[in-house]
């Protein structure tokens, strides 16, 4: 016969309602008395009934993270980090991916895709702050946005301030004496808000270096792949005045930016410095190293989840908003 909350709670001498908490996740639940009822559950083996948790407090236990692209490194490094966050509440997480699909991202924003059976959702889209602005929060999905989008007090927000890490990565290119520094990933067809707030943050470190931006060192790039970046920065260095440092809008067209100089027979970082941001894995073992700007992915999976968790707790509480800390980390592509 199936080992039920019931006998677990007789065991750990607590009540049913403390046991369902502490197979729940809920934080509330003091330590000590967590413990006496982990150890009843690995006791008895009790499996908890995924079905009969649904029907009894009309949670699953699960959350989904919807990104546009799960093969972009920074978007893979992120599911991982959230799916071992989420675990240590007692959450399993689905992922999810738009494609750069902007409606489905507005049925999921709107609520109008009701095929959806979590508890709530970690959000990474790619609509501008104006279309977030146009919308009504629908059904009663909690959700958590994440990364670039300005908070406008309805949706909690775990944020990356893209204004400032492009600042520090063009700023890190004009402290090393580069005077051309062009910048890869405006996307001025989308105009979301990442490509928008990177390209802010590089103009003004230029002036704040004494440079002015010139639009002439600006390549867009459809997508921030390692192809786009090669194919922009192979098209800058045909320039009469040629770029001495790329400022890439993410590690991936970094890479591709780096062999683009190569094969065009010039060195990195001595005639072209090279920088991106995400501090991807691939960029540490690159030839040469590559610079970077690091997010702090697993902070923003903790606060992804520990927004999550108590949006699911409290409904009604208002929108917080958290940014994640970064850094600039200096390797061999810029001289370091």
């Amino acid at each position: 016969m199936p080992v039920t909350l019931r006998d677990v709670a007789r065991q750990a001498k607590v009540s049913v309602r403390t046991v369902s908490n502490v197979v729940a996740g809920y934080t509330h639940v003091s330590e000590r008395t967590r413990r006496r009822v982990q150890e009843a559950i690995a006791e008895l083996d009790y499996r908890p009934n995924p079905v009969a948790r649904t029907l009894r407090t009309g949670r699953t236990g699960v959350l989904a993270l919807v990104v546009p692209e799960i093969d972009v490194p920074y978007f893979a490094e992120l599911a991982r980090e959230v799916i071992e966050a989420a675990a240590e509440v007692g959450y399993h997480v689905m992922i999810d991916q738009t494609g750069h699909d902007h409606e489905r991202e507005r049925r999921l924003l709107t609520g109008a895709d009701r095929t959806m059976l979590f508890d709530g959702v970690l959000f990474s889209p790619l609509v501008t702050p104006e279309e977030l602005g146009q919308m009504e929060p629908g059904g009663t999905i909690p959700l958590v946005l994440l990364g670039e989008h300005d908070f406008d007090g309805r949706y909690d927000h775990v944020a990356i301030d893209n204004v400032r890490a492009a600042y520090d990565a063009t700023a890190h290119l004009a402290a090393r004496g580069r005077r051309r520094i062009a910048a890869i990933g405006t996307q001025p067809a989308e105009d979301y808000s990442t490509p928008r707030q990177r390209t802010v943050g590089w103009e003004r470190a230029l002036r704040d270096a004494g440079q002015e931006p010139d639009p002439a060192l600006v390549r867009t790039a459809a997508h921030y792949s390692r192809a786009d970046g090669y194919t922009a920065a192979a098209d800058l260095l045909r320039l009469p005045e040629p770029p001495d440092a790329i400022f890439c809008y993410s590690d991936l067209l970094a890479m591709g930016a780096m062999r683009a100089v190569r094969d065009a027979g010039r060195g990195v970082p001595d005639d072209v410095a090279v920088i991106g941001i995400d501090n991807i894995d691939e960029g540490r073992y690159a030839n040469p190293s590559l610079s970077t700007v690091s997010l702090d992915t697993p902070f923003i999976a903790r606060e992804a989840i520990a927004r999550i968790t108590a949006r699911i707790a409290e409904p009604d509480a208002p929108a917080v908003e958290v940014t994640a800390p970064h850094e600039v980390v200096v390797r061999e592509s810029t001289g370091g």
